[in-house]
């Protein structure tokens, strides 16, 4: 999986995924990639885990691309672009798009600053948590190239066209501050983590049918028509309505506040 690269720990139902490679600021290579994919497939799996941190390690959350590294062999370009078979997804997509596919709630937490990639990456989570001084960047112009990590879909959810064409044209910097006034990150505080960590503790103790077909609805339905939107509300609601989690909740809500849910999602 590349642990060296990215770190998972499991803890209480709760995954922390590193980025780990803080000597070069966390900058994307071809192991952090691969690693960042695996990861995100991996924990799609695991029925346990009821909320993900994603952070990066060291001075920030991460660099974006390291364009030496991955420029030193042509051949890492096709691997990062092509698409294998049936896949909706390339290997550079994969580092954003695949944690909307884990049915956990992702919260990334960034510090430092968080460009390019890196930003497209966090864009890929559910919520984004940072620091007020935080840089932020969509800088692939300044390379001569555009956003390729899913940033087409992430984006659009949460800002207006003419401003993403602004942010996508101009690569300007912009804080943590100014990132959350323009609807780009969910939450600004001095210790983003902490305040991750306790996020996802309350998420945990919700119904994990129900938040993963929460995560599942808006994924499907925010652009969607709004047939296509309600037909997936009654999908989803036929799909966890009085399974076993359903009717722990409603225990937990009455005379068994304690209960635990079960592991096995219907989702």
């Amino acid at each position: 999986m590349g642990a060296e690269r990215v770190l998972l720990d499991i803890d209480d139902g709760i995954a922390t995924v590193t980025l780990n490679r803080p000597e070069k600021y966390n900058g994307l290579d071809m192991p952090m990639f691969e690693a960042i994919a695996a990861t995100a497939r991996a924990l799609k799996k695991e029925r346990q885990v009821r909320a993900i941190v994603l952070r990066g390690a060291g001075d920030a959350f991460c660099s974006g691309l390291d364009v030496k590294t991955v420029s030193s062999k042509p051949l890492n370009f096709v691997k990062l672009l092509i698409k294998p078979g049936r896949k909706i997804s390339n290997l550079a997509q994969d580092a954003g798009y695949l944690w909307r596919d884990v049915p956990a709630p992702v919260i990334a937490a960034t510090h430092g600053y968080c460009f390019g990639g890196g930003f497209q990456i966090v864009l890929g989570a559910d919520f984004r948590f940072t620091t007020p001084d935080c840089r932020f960047s969509i800088m692939e112009t300044k390379w001569g190239l555009i956003p390729d990590m899913s940033l087409a879909v992430t984006l659009r959810e949460l800002i207006s066209i003419d401003l993403a064409k602004e942010l996508t044209m101009t690569a300007r910097q912009f804080s943590g501050s100014e990132a959350h006034t323009m609807g780009l990150v969910s939450r600004v505080c001095d210790d983003p983590l902490a305040a991750a960590y306790t996020f996802a503790r309350e998420l945990a103790e919700r119904s994990p049918d129900a938040i993963a077909a929460s995560k599942l609805l808006f994924n499907r339905t925010w652009t969607a028509p709004d047939k296509t939107a309600l037909d997936w509300e009654t999908r989803l609601q036929k799909k966890i309505l009085g399974r076993a989690n359903q009717r722990i909740a409603l225990a937990r809500n009455g005379k068994d506040p304690d209960r635990p849910y079960q592991n096995r999602r219907v989702l």
